[in-house]
């Protein structure tokens, strides 16, 4: 008697029923994407994309990411210095929402993929929904990353009067996008059916 297994495509959500024996080669009958029980190499790639975001975490907070200039002086400002000056202007509210977007969101991103992919290699069934739910906001969450490096960008395109006024990026810019970018891959990398595995000593 054969023994078949639903696959759902990860490119346009079909479910197929396949024999288990043809599960690794099949492909998709409505798009043709291939099939996998779970994401090839899942966990590698989102240790591999969470360690280089780590590693560009620390310049993306150290170097400047932009300089502004004008008549008088230039200065450049790191997130934590910008985030020190709008508490020191009195803008509090725009300081926590700076901290949030800039510092916190990022390193929580970061803290709860190696969560979720430590878990899935070692305490397979813990928290199983508690987990799904943490890796839905983290993908929510992703979308809203670059938003600082639009607004930069934007006020680097805006605010050009000659020698009177500028605002240059700063390769902590680029360091900050990397890591936003490299969080995103490890959260695209990550495969939640993970989560649900049962363990293979149990099988």
């Amino acid at each position: 008697m054969s023994t078949t297994r639903l696959l759902g495509c990860e490119c346009c959500g079909q479910v197929s029923s396949l024999p288990v024996t043809e599960c690794e080669r099949m492909r998709c009958p409505r798009c043709g994407h291939p099939l996998h029980e779970c994401k090839p190499h899942s966990l590698q790639r989102t240790w591999a994309y969470l360690g280089a975001s780590v590693l560009l975490y620390v310049p993306a907070n150290a170097l400047p990411i932009i300089t502004t200039s004008n008549l008088f002086r230039a200065e450049s400002h790191t997130i934590a210095g910008g985030i020190a000056e709008l508490w020191h202007d009195d803008a509090w509210g725009l300081a926590v929402i700076v901290f949030i977007a800039s510092i916190a969101v990022p390193l929580l991103k970061i803290c709860s993929l190696a969560l979720l992919a430590w878990t899935a290699q070692h305490r397979p069934r813990w928290r199983r929904l508690e987990r799904a739910r943490l890796f839905r906001i983290v993908e929510t969450v992703g979308h809203w990353s670059m938003l600082d490096v639009y607004v930069v960008v934007l006020l680097a395109g805006i605010v050009q009067f000659g020698r009177v006024a500028s605002v240059q990026p700063e390769p902590g810019l680029l360091a900050f996008a990397a890591v936003v970018v490299l969080t995103m891959m490890a959260a695209r990398s990550f495969d939640p059916r993970l989560i649900w595995q049962e363990p293979e000593d149990d099988e």
